[in-house]
């Protein structure tokens, strides 16, 4: 027979709970809808995002710019090493080839002493210190087993710097590793910002960036400021050749540069070896601290980290590789915070 109990009902509280999450979503759903709209941003503001963003991946850039510099100084180490350690042992193989000849004829005379024996041993100085005791030994194997114990050592310490140095060579190539891929973060997230923007706003913007991009020889005045020493303006020279040459980070010439790629190029060009970031470079001669006095061909650091570096110009303006999107050119002192000019 079925069952003709009533349904149980549900209790008066869990109705109010139920009723009021209900509406409390409705509410969310609707403010959500509601602020979908306004949560676009702006195309200044997008702008200011992006140019942030850019700021962000110079930082990067130059962090990135340092761990590859190091990288490649201890490649050089390591590889001068390694030659030192294959000629030391070519050298030791040498010594003891020439020590086991020495054996071989006396021992064919009949004649080896216990002092040739304990000469080929594996290990000289207990060698050195037994036959030493014994008074078993000439002037000359003394000399020879003293020139081994010698090369034995150098072969051990320069083993042993090498194996720490591919321990900091493999430590840096992760440091570098991590740093490339924070630049491309940040400029794959300015990307995405710029895509937010209508087809019209990112034409406006690439117009603007065009406009300051153009060769700027034409337009600016340079005053005449006094020019720096001979290096310093062949220097200035060589990177005005540059104008037009796309940003890239990393890049050190000549299809693209990023910024200390450009300063540490052109001095280059000009027969001075100048260090490849531009906070190495904010030491590498005198600071100038007033803008009055900076000189044409000066370096000019910019921002409180110094991850930006350009060339003085003149009347105000400096010839650099800005940032990505944009080429070499020429930009006023004043768009970014000045923190010193570097006379080299």
């Amino acid at each position: 027979m079925a069952s003709h109990r009533r349904p149980k009902q549900p209790s008066r509280a869990r109705v109010t709970v139920l009723t009021t999450a209900a509406a409390a979503a409705v509410v969310l759903s609707s403010q959500a809808a509601n602020a979908a709209p306004s949560e676009k941003l702006t195309k200044d503001e997008v702008k200011t995002k992006v140019d942030k963003l850019y700021e962000d991946a110079e930082q990067a850039t130059e962090k990135y710019n340092g761990a590859k510099e190091k990288q490649e100084k201890l490649q050089k180490e390591i590889s001068t090493i390694q030659d030192n350690v294959a000629r030391g042992q070519a050298d030791l193989n040498e010594l003891r080839d020439s020590m086991g000849l020495a054996a071989a004829a006396q021992y064919r005379t009949g004649s080896i002493d216990p002092s040739l024996q304990l000469l080929l041993s594996s290990n000289p100085d207990d060698y050195l210190d037994k036959a030493s005791a014994a008074d078993q030994l000439s002037t000359q194997q003394v000399e020879a087993l003293k020139k081994i114990q010698e090369k034995q050592r150098e072969l051990a310490q320069e083993r042993s710097e090498a194996s720490t140095k591919l321990k900091d060579l493999a430590t840096t190539r992760t440091e570098l590793g991590k740093k490339k891929k924070e630049v491309q973060a940040k400029l794959t997230e300015a990307r995405k910002l710029l895509n937010t923007l209508t087809a019209k706003e990112q034409a406006s913007l690439a117009a603007a960036d065009d406009r300051a991009s153009r060769d700027a020889g034409e337009r600016v005045d340079l005053g005449d400021a006094p020019a720096g020493s001979g290096r310093a303006m062949a220097a200035f020279q060589a990177a005005q050749s540059q104008l037009g040459k796309p940003y890239q980070y990393g890049a050190t010439g000549t299809a693209t540069y990023d910024c200390s790629g450009l300063t540490s190029w052109a001095y280059a060009q000009a027969g001075v070896s100048i260090p490849r970031t531009s906070q190495a470079q904010a030491n590498a001669g005198t600071r100038i601290y007033s803008q009055s006095a900076l000189k044409v061909g000066d370096l000019v650091i910019f921002y409180g980290d110094q991850h930006h570096v350009g060339f003085y110009a003149g009347n105000g303006q400096v010839l650099h590789a800005p940032r990505t999107g944009t080429v070499v050119r020429y930009e006023s002192i004043n768009n970014m915070p000045f923190q010193f000019g570097v006379r080299i």
